[in-house]
């Protein structure tokens, strides 16, 4: 079952089916010709029929009204409006389980969530046609889950105004969701919880905290497929002295250090708490709703070490350093490439040609996500092609269909197979070119 097609969990925003925004608002007469060439788009579909009862239902629910020719009156009548939209914030509180006092301040939240899923696209993976998806500035502005509705049935908006509110709210239904899920897994304080236990109990206790050390790596890679040939780890003032030609690449890496016996060991970090807009991008990509099952790398940490040997003593220091901060910790779900085969990613858009050691780590009532790389593998990750970051980011947006449900054909007129291609290129491009 995959996003855009006709069995997506989120069918009512797709614009090839019953429930697509068109040209005019969906309040025409019952018996007009609109009407029923819209019914019979149910002909024969049961499905279709029970997903139109229940988005319709959850419609006059939502807004207090029998039928749709109600809604004409919200358009024009300001009190009522506004009465119904207090009425929704008291629903919705409940719904997501927000205290009193604080609905609209959580509202406001999930609405910036959603103008962030488009304005994160916009900024890189689709970045030369961020013009061409910029929301509209009315609907950008709209916080209110009512007034974002009721766009839907007014004939003021142009349809891509109209689209962009449906998806908007769909968007913060989704925020709500994982606003709701991080709350009750109190994931803030597990991240302050993570950091805590690295600072207590991994890093090196002879360094401040957040005391790095400036580092490159200098690389040569194939010119078949520019994967690392060989790698080096140079000074900064080595790294300035260095003039590079092509098939070579300098790499900055601030690294930390863990102490093993007397000997000090570099290791690059960088840590992670998934943002709010990645977490609704992958409910997106998995066909989601729930965020309890599509978002199981919320807190995540990727390392970096000179060599496969660094990398079993840093795992071995973090085993042991958990029982030193009075925890068991066991690693689930390993998937170690390191020292050859293929990673088996089920991910759409992944390269099993990706070396890695990967694991969950359970520890301190917390599971975190461990990706564990060695220099070379990490400049595979960042540069090689069809394995590189960049270059996975373009495809599990594409590939999912993540691009056309946001932004569909009929609504943006862009090709999204040929912006797919282009952006692969450029990408490929940026990171071959000195």
């Amino acid at each position: 079952m995959g996003l855009i097609d006709k069995n997506s969990i989120f069918a009512a925003m797709l614009q090839n089916g019953p429930f697509r925004v068109t040209a005019e608002p969906p309040l025409f007469h019952p018996f007009s010709s609109q009407a029923k060439h819209w019914v019979k788009e149910f002909r024969d579909d049961p499905l279709k029929k029970t997903r139109y009862r229940a988005v319709r239902n959850q419609i006059f629910d939502f807004l207090d009204v029998n039928s749709f020719d109600e809604i004409l009156a919200l358009l024009y009548a300001t009190p009522l409006r506004n009465s119904r939209s207090s009425r929704a914030h008291i629903l919705l509180g409940n719904m997501f389980g927000l205290g009193k006092g604080f609905i609209e301040k959580y509202l406001d939240d999930y609405a910036r969530t959603a103008d962030d899923v488009v304005n994160s696209l916009r900024a890189k993976v689709l970045a030369p046609y961020s013009s061409h998806i910029e929301t509209t500035n009315e609907i950008e502005t709209m916080h209110d889950p009512v007034d974002l509705l009721l766009v839907l049935f007014d004939e003021k908006y142009h349809q891509k105004a109209r689209f962009e509110a449906k998806r908007k709210l769909v968007l913060m239904g989704l925020a709500g969701s994982i606003d709701q899920r991080e709350r009750e897994t109190g994931i803030e304080q597990q991240f302050a919880d993570f950091l805590g236990f690295l600072n207590q109990h991994v890093w090196s206790s002879s360094l401040k905290i957040g005391d790095l050390e400036m580092s490159y790596l200098f690389s040569r890679h194939n010119p078949g497929d520019f994967s690392c040939s060989s790698v080096t780890v140079l000074s900064p003032a080595e790294a300035r002295a260095t003039r590079l030609v092509s098939g070579e690449k300098l790499t900055l890496i601030k690294r930390r250090s863990f102490q093993v016996d007397s000997r000090e060991i570099p290791i690059y970090v960088t840590i992670r708490k998934k943002p709010p807009a990645a977490k609704v991008l992958k409910l997106l990509r998995k066909n989601e709703k729930n965020p309890a099952t599509a978002v199981d790398d919320e807190l995540g940490l990727m390392a970096v070490l000179n060599s496969v040997a660094d990398v079993q003593l840093f795992l071995r220091h973090l085993t042991k350093s958990a029982v030193q901060a009075g925890s068991f910790m066991t690693l689930e779900d390993i998937s170690d490439t390191l020292t050859g085969g293929s990673y088996d990613g089920n991910a759409t858009g992944s390269s099993c040609k990706t070396p890695m050691l990967k694991f969950f780590a359970r520890l301190g009532g917390m599971r975190v996500e461990f990706i564990i790389h060695t220099n070379a593998s990490y400049l595979n990750y960042m540069y090689q092609r069809d394995v590189a970051h960049d270059e996975y980011e373009v495809k599990r947006i594409f590939d999912t269909g993540v691009a056309e449900f946001l932004f569909p054909a009929d609504i943006y007129h862009l090709d999204m197979i040929q912006i797919r291609t282009d952006q692969l290129n450029r990408f490929r491009k940026q990171i071959e070119e000195l």
